[in-house]
């Protein structure tokens, strides 16, 4: 592509989900809602899990870090999102939109790689249920989570470098609510051709690996659950699992949905409509799908609720 008018743009328009301006007060009030209580409901999970020491275990350390970073995933976009509906402005800084981009693929990559590490302590407790407190200790625990946030940091550092070496022509208008990896990839004005080849090659290894793994681990569980001989014990085998199962599921139908959506043709908004279900609706749930079924986590936000009255 030959560039035309290239200057250094200070700020981008984020066009959200309409171009409208008349449609865009309609989506505030339903937006700040889902925020309020993903952040309401991981913040309960993450106090619940602390307070209470029956819970301080491998599984619900790791979903207290789930919770940590469906707050913080929501919080780096709906808060300026609102902002700029409350203002009637659609302008995001340069320096905002490359750092929240950053964040955003962060805490993107951790979720991602939370889930796998969740799906591998399953494993561990169903197949080899004798040697769970073993291989599942706290050192290992911190270990799994601390090399996830390494390899999910390197990588968003990475994308964003490389996206800070684009050109783009002025006033550069994205059809989404955030600032998007592969939205500003394409609206760039000079050669992207190493950024899509990164970002492709990322998002395979990224997001592939990890996916391989919690499939592999659910076919370990499965076969595992079958050779129990007692209906009750096939049961509540089933049950420590059914709820990350509906998480990942959630995840991945989700981000699947996204990508489909942006390879479809002639519908610039349908990616940033998609988008909503992992970047609003999956957090927003997963507080919801963990407590629901499980007996722990509703004894725990009893106890920490009725401390709270007494105190």
């Amino acid at each position: 592509m030959v560039p035309r008018n290239l200057t250094h743009v200070s700020e981008f328009l984020l066009l959200g989900f309409s171009e409208e301006p008349e449609l865009q007060p309609l989506i505030f009030g339903p937006f700040f809602s889902m925020y309020l209580v993903t952040v309401l409901g991981n913040l309960l999970i993450i106090l619940a899990v602390s307070s209470d020491s029956h819970l301080h275990t491998p599984m619900y350390f790791f979903l207290s870090n789930l919770s940590f970073v469906d707050i913080c995933i929501t919080s780096i976009i709906i808060p300026k999102m609102l902002w700029n509906i409350q203002t009637q402005s659609q302008v995001i800084s340069h320096e905002g939109c490359m750092i929240q981009m950053y964040f955003f693929m962060l805490f993107a990559g951790l979720d991602d790689f939370l889930l796998t590490v969740m799906a591998y302590d399953r494993f561990v407790a169903i197949c080899h249920p004798l040697h769970y407190t073993v291989i599942m200790n706290p050192h290992r625990c911190g270990i799994l989570v601390l090399v996830s946030w390494i390899i999910s940091v390197l990588h968003s550092l990475l994308e964003t470098l490389m996206v800070l070496t684009l050109s783009f022509c002025r006033e550069v208008k994205i059809p989404h609510y955030f600032c998007e990896l592969k939205q500003l990839i394409q609206l760039a004005c000079s050669c992207n051709f190493l950024n899509e080849l990164v970002m492709n090659f990322g998002a395979g290894i990224l997001g592939g690996v990890p996916l391989a793994g919690i499939l592999y681990t659910y076919c370990k569980i499965a076969s595992s659950i079958c050779r129990i001989s007692s209906a009750q014990g096939k049961c509540k085998a089933f049950s420590t699992c059914a709820s990350h199962l509906s998480v990942v599921s959630l995840f991945y139908c989700t981000c699947l949905g996204v990508y489909l959506s942006s390879a479809a043709p002639h519908s610039s908004h349908s990616s940033a409509t998609a988008s909503v279900m992992y970047t609003v609706v999956t957090p927003m749930l997963n507080p919801f799908i963990y407590s629901l079924r499980n007996k722990d986590i509703k004894r725990a936000l009893r106890a920490f609720i009725l401390n709270l009255e007494s105190g």
